[in-house]
């Protein structure tokens, strides 16, 4: 790990590191925000915070003011990349294939499989590099996301429930499977035989794994992916039939951008740090 950067916030530090990755084979940058008690070497429980299409860990960073809200709870905020980048990296001229778009899964089809191994990158090599260098509670780390990255912390927490003790999400892609984003990814990383798409399917997981604990998902009523893309309605009836614990809040006027994650930010926040405490 390369501290290329950190800032004084809220009683904190905003920090930026880089590392080789083995998982990936490529540089892969992180941010990570450390609240008061961290600094002085206190073992905190830590959030992982997925981000949708186009974005990188800059974003929500910059635009959702989660470091206000994580120094209060004394919690550690972790923000990965969203793909492996580079220029011997495959990419696509499309927004939502290729760099900036992996899914957060490991592909097996050319030419993403050589460095698209986001699941392995996310589960198992960051966690451990964290966990080695800076004051993580193993026990008490959960995940969350946006969108591309919504879908990501569910299929990810559902995957590996001893790894993730809580979970939630912002406007996610619920059931990709069934829309237009999920397909044109599932298809391109993971082949054309759809049975295997359904383990990257956060509708398909809670059918066949459930969740012991409580869900999460904040979405807003004026989002334009709403019914196309997200389909929110589709994992709402999933949990409900597998009995899942399922919050799902619906917010007039709000839209699928960082105005509304900044919103319910501090609440999902919150949220983690009372069941990682």
């Amino acid at each position: 790990m390369k501290l290329i950067s950190k800032a004084k916030a809220f009683g904190g530090e905003q920090r930026l590191y880089r590392h080789q990755s083995k998982v990936t084979g490529t540089e892969m940058e992180f941010s990570v925000f450390l609240p008061r008690e961290a600094l002085e070497g206190f073992v905190c429980p830590t959030l992982f915070y997925l981000s949708g299409l186009t974005c990188s860990w800059e974003e929500v960073v910059t635009q959702g003011l989660p470091q206000m809200h994580a120094a209060k709870h004394g919690l550690i905020f972790v923000a990965p990349d969203t793909s492996p980048r580079g220029d011997n990296v495959a990419d696509d001229d499309a927004y939502d294939l290729g760099q900036s778009a992996s899914f957060y899964l490991d592909a097996t089809e050319e030419p993403w499989s050589d460095h698209f191994k986001m699941e392995t990158y996310l589960t198992s090599e960051l966690p451990k590099l964290l966990m080695g260098a800076l004051p993580v509670d193993e026990d008490a780390m959960g995940i969350t996301g946006h969108s591309m990255g919504g879908h990501g912390a569910l299929t990810l927490a559902l995957r590996h429930p001893t790894l993730f003790h809580s979970v939630s999400a912002l406007a996610p892609i619920s059931n990709p499977v069934s829309c237009l984003w999920g397909r044109k990814a599932l298809e391109a990383y993971l082949g054309d035989e759809e049975a295997h798409w359904d383990d990257h399917d956060a509708c398909a997981l809670i059918a066949k794994l459930g969740w012991e604990g409580q869900i999460l998902i904040d979405q807003g009523l004026a989002d334009e992916y709403l019914e196309d893309q997200l389909k929110p309605w589709a994992f709402e009836k999933a949990c409900r039939l597998a009995n899942v614990d399922l919050t799902m809040r619906l917010h007039g006027g709000y839209d699928h951008y960082y105005h509304f994650i900044a919103s319910f930010m501090a609440d999902h926040i919150e949220w983690h740090a009372k069941r990682l405490e």
